[in-house]
């Protein structure tokens, strides 16, 4: 089993903080049109998934868990996408100790998907969907507020660009946790870090797509020397699920912000409803969705589309029968997408979200066989099961963590 930083915990732990915090708004607001002023202004860009009026559905995965096309089997009633921006969440923000930089890091299933970006990235483009990677901190010091100097911040957001270009993203999106600020003698927060970061990253990406979730310290340093965060980023949503809460981001028209934020597996459906409602009511553009799992949902998300559109959502996915294999005994952690009877090498199961010395359990149809390789190509140690087998460590000999290519018949 693989022990790299659990990121669902974060979104996890901001959603527990909704129970206490839930804020409604009474004030209904005229509204508010995009800005209009020339060049590339981030607020000229759009997103068309949804083809229809009312808010834009954004919607982040969690990819340690679950299959992030999933976002393109939602549609409403009358077939346009449910989802218009479908977020990868995360990658991290690591520090370099010897160079004293900023790194951008990928752990194991978000290579998978940005290596397979045919598989996971533009099957939800052709579908018209944007797809944003995350970046948050991961407990070593380094994050979005404490870029010490504007070099610094352009040397991360020059990475950021790099990583868009590479994996043909529509853009990036901030999450200002975990960082530990001032692990490894790195700074605490400064003002002037998410705004050099940002201004970098849009000048880098003047077409591209720049989102925040406005939590942590950089929700409180959004202006330095006469710049807004606001000019720089296209959109920015609350970030406390369950609740509504608009996000106090200087330059930000109400179409660019979402005050409504739910956990699609925690928030009842009626509240989601009710913040749907209240979105709508008051004229914002956004409304966010978290932790959408590769189970048929469409019933809870009608209780949203209802109120955002007027419509149902009907769920386009297909249930494949198929051999699923998790990263953790007692089938736990991330799990793959079924995969079908056939023999694959290594680069064939990452389609299906499979990562190489990883898989700690499987779970194998009744009348099936599948033999597991150590190497590529079916070559090495092999091991063949014919039922369900939770722990890998158990077998002679040990198959956890080693099996790179299989053959299911």
């Amino acid at each position: 089993m693989r022990t790299n930083f659990n990121l669902p915990l974060t979104k996890t732990l901001t959603a527990l903080l909704g129970a206490v915090l839930l804020l409604t708004s009474a004030c209904k607001k005229e509204k508010a049109a995009l800005p209009t002023d020339a060049g590339n202004s981030p607020s000229k860009l759009s997103t068309n998934a949804i083809g229809v009026a009312g808010p834009k559905g954004v919607c982040y995965v969690e990819v340690n868990n679950n299959d992030i096309r999933n976002v393109g089997n939602y549609t409403l009633s009358t077939g346009e996408q449910l989802f218009d921006i479908a977020i990868i969440f995360a990658a991290n923000i690591n520090y370099d100790t010897g160079t004293q930089k900023a790194v951008l890091y990928f752990n194991p299933q978000v290579t998978n998907v940005l290596n397979n970006k045919a598989t996971y990235i533009q099957s939800l483009q052709a579908k018209g969907i944007k797809v944003l990677l995350s970046i948050l901190g991961n407990h070593q010091g380094a994050g979005i507020s404490n870029f010490p100097t504007q070099a610094a911040a352009n040397d991360f957001a020059q990475q950021l660009s790099n990583a868009v270009t590479t994996y043909g993203l529509d853009g990036i999106d901030f999450d200002d946790e975990y960082a530990d600020y001032g692990t490894n003698g790195t700074g605490q927060p400064n003002a002037s870090s998410f705004v050099y970061l940002v201004t970098a990253l849009r000048n880098l990406m003047p077409t591209k797509i720049i989102s925040f979730y406005f939590y942590g310290p950089a929700a409180s340093r959004l202006s330095y020397n006469g710049v807004t965060v606001g000019s720089q980023v296209n959109y920015s949503w609350n970030a406390i699920y369950g609740t509504y809460s608009v996000p106090n981001v200087p330059g930000l028209a109400a179409a660019n912000l979402g005050p409504a934020a739910i956990d699609i597996q925690s928030t009842s459906s009626s509240t989601a409803a009710s913040l749907a409602t209240q979105t709508v009511n008051n004229n914002y553009g956004i409304y966010l969705y978290y932790n959408l799992p590769n189970t048929d949902s469409h019933t809870y998300l009608t209780s949203v589309s209802n109120a955002l559109y007027g419509k149902p959502t009907v769920y386009t996915g297909t249930s494949t029968t198929g051999v699923t294999f998790y990263q953790d005994i007692n089938y736990g952690g991330t799990v793959t997408s079924a995969i079908p009877k056939g023999t694959y090498t290594l680069a064939q199961l990452q389609a299906y979200g499979f990562v190489d010395n990883w898989a700690s359990s499987v779970k194998i149809p009744t009348g099936w066989t599948v033999t597991m390789y150590s190497n590529d190509n079916s070559t090495g140690t092999s091991w063949t099961r014919t039922s369900n087998t939770p722990n890998f460590t158990t077998l002679s000999p040990n198959a956890n963590d080693v099996v790179t290519s299989v053959k299911i018949q």
